[in-house]
């Protein structure tokens, strides 16, 4: 008994520093949270030129209007012979009034003109003869006078009697129907866009007035989504001292999309402005609205709620956000929630980095 406890002193001796041995050994290494952050780009909300970024909204209006009214009172409308949407030219006739009763007129006219006129040539070389007063000379030329201005004047009238345009241009508004009675009103028969020509007419504001110039292109925007090429042609010289804005007018070109009227927004493709801004592929749009990654000092992100401005060659303004030199993640499409730790990297492309393995156990660590 004594003999086998004596050989079983050395086995548990062995054991145990066999036990005391696999415990000392070391762990396999583990990945720390800063190795296993991704890495991504960052950007900075810094001052940027964007260009295109100067736009501006109004109404499509005619470039120069003109107003047809009948010059003659009285007189009943025969025929009305243009209609809204026609191109006219200049001396066109639009209406025709009845002429029965002035050529009535003048027939009347002309009798009497005729007699005055006979009267004038009876009393001719009896000045200072004493057959009549020198005064009842006077009146029959004067008589005769009278009568052919009178018969000139409705003779006039009757050229009148055919309403004509004054300009050549597109018809935008009718105001007259067959059996009407002219009359010196002042709604006019018809409305006209001289030349068809339509132009935008927007307000700007007194800064953004410097940053356009007579002759700059713009791209407008139709209500039905067309686009048309227009040019500044004209810029208010005085600014309204209630909105303190002043108009711009861009002039169009003559189609029948371009609808006087209606609305259009302008983009001056060649006006540009420093501003804040960032790229447009970093800002993310939610259900919240939009909205952008900042890394913060310590490397983890957080949204930030934004609110974007102007837009163009790639970049969106930020009218309201972080401030100037504040590092965002340059990519919306990488998605991150807040508090996750990252990597940035300045500039150039970021490539996700998957965790790296765990170095493989060699034969001797087995």
């Amino acid at each position: 008994m004594r003999r086998s406890m004596k050989l079983a002193t050395p086995l548990l001796v062995a054991c145990c520093a066999t036990l005391a041995l696999a415990g000392c050994k070391k762990p396999p290494e583990t990945q720390t949270e800063a190795q296993r952050a991704r890495a991504v780009t960052v950007a900075r909300i810094e001052p940027r030129p964007i260009v295109g970024s100067l736009t501006a909204s109004g109404d499509l209006v005619p470039r120069e209007e003109a107003a047809v009214a009948p010059e003659v009172s009285g007189y009943r409308v025969a025929k009305v012979l243009a209609d809204v949407g026609d191109y006219v030219r200049a001396g066109q006739t639009l209406v025709q009034l009845d002429p029965t009763l002035l050529e009535a007129q003048i027939a009347q006219a002309q009798a009497q003109a005729a007699q005055a006129d006979d009267q004038a040539k009876r009393v001719s070389g009896l000045d200072g003869t004493g057959v009549l007063s020198q005064e009842q000379i006077a009146q029959r030329r004067y008589q005769a006078d009278i009568a052919r201005a009178n018969l000139r004047q409705l003779q006039t009238q009757r050229r009148k009697m055919a309403v004509t345009a004054p300009v050549s241009g597109l018809i935008l508004e009718r105001n007259v129907r067959p059996g009407d009675l002219s009359a010196m009103t002042t709604t006019p028969w018809f409305r006209m866009a001289r030349d068809g020509q339509v132009e935008l007419s927007a307000d700007l504001s007194s800064d953004d007035l410097t940053r356009v110039r007579v002759g700059q292109t713009a791209t407008v925007t139709l209500p039905g989504g067309a686009v048309a090429q227009g040019r500044v042609r004209l810029i208010s010289p005085q600014i309204n001292t209630q909105t303190k804005l002043g108009e711009v007018r861009i002039l169009l070109p003559v189609r029948s999309d371009i609808r006087s009227g209606g609305f259009g927004r302008a983009v001056f493709s060649d006006a540009s402005a420093n501003v804040l801004a960032v790229p447009e592929t970093s800002v993310r749009y939610d259900a919240d609205g939009a909205s952008v990654m900042v890394v913060g000092a310590d490397n983890r992100v957080k949204r930030a709620p934004i609110q974007t401005g102007a837009r163009g060659g790639g970049l969106v303004q930020i009218v309201k956000g972080p401030p100037a030199g504040t590092r965002i993640v340059a990519s919306a499409a990488s998605l991150f929630l807040d508090g996750d730790l990252v990597r940035p990297v300045e500039g150039g492309a970021a490539q996700a980095q998957a965790p790296a393995k765990a170095p493989a156990k060699t034969a001797a660590a087995k």
